[in-house]
């Protein structure tokens, strides 16, 4: 089955789907994405990733082209055309195309760039690795001083990623002064399992 994706407004096969040459999003990495998870159907978190969607946009002066009711139709659309059950759906924003070549921002009306496109991945919170763990190096955190914008500059963590893969391990997570920021896809958590007090029933032992 031939995977139907978003661009500006229009649902199309993949084989169909056109970005511009010029594209600053393909030229100076200048957009912002979001991936949202969706389980049994349903998107998960999906209000957190408009906020998140919303603020990476506002500092990079990009105008967010779709309300949150708007990007919901959007990403339940694309999960019901493509039948996910568990995977994800992409969603990147860049700010278009100017024509041409040139590191100064284009006019704030320039139309920008929307794509997004699902991926299938059965079983996705039922991962084997979850029960086994993974193998981790860590590495110096080299990305640009501006991490609070989720940026599709994302070459480093691909470079950490192989990185990982040449030492035989399964991640490298990044450190900084001493502490670990991020992993290369993924979020790092320290899961304390010291027994808590007994009136506190929120906590997991």
């Amino acid at each position: 089955m031939t995977r139907i994706v978003y661009v500006n407004g229009d649902y199309l096969p993949e084989t169909e789907a056109r970005v511009s040459v010029f594209d600053r999003g393909f030229l100076m990495a200048d957009g912002v994405y979001e991936v949202t998870s969706v389980l049994g159907g349903k998107l998960i978190d999906f209000a957190g990733h408009c906020r998140r969607l919303d603020r990476s946009l506002s500092e990079l002066e990009i105008s967010n082209p779709h309300s949150d009711d708007d990007w919901l139709a959007i990403h339940r659309e694309l999960v019901a055309r493509n039948g996910i059950v568990d995977g994800m759906v992409y969603l990147q924003v860049t700010r278009g195309n100017p024509g041409d070549r040139d590191f100064a921002y284009p006019p704030a009306d320039l139309p920008p760039t929307v794509v997004l496109f699902t991926q299938s991945k059965p079983g996705l919170a039922e991962s084997p690795m979850a029960k086994t763990g993974w193998r981790v190096i860590s590495i110096p955190d080299a990305r640009w001083a501006r991490r609070d914008i989720k940026t599709v500059q994302l070459l480093y963590p691909s470079m950490g990623k192989m990185m990982a893969k040449k030492a035989g391990v399964d991640d490298a997570w990044f450190v900084e002064d001493g502490f670990v920021t991020e992993g290369t896809s993924n979020n790092a958590y320290i899961v304390n399992r010291q027994r808590q007090p007994h009136h506190h029933p929120r906590t997991v032992e």
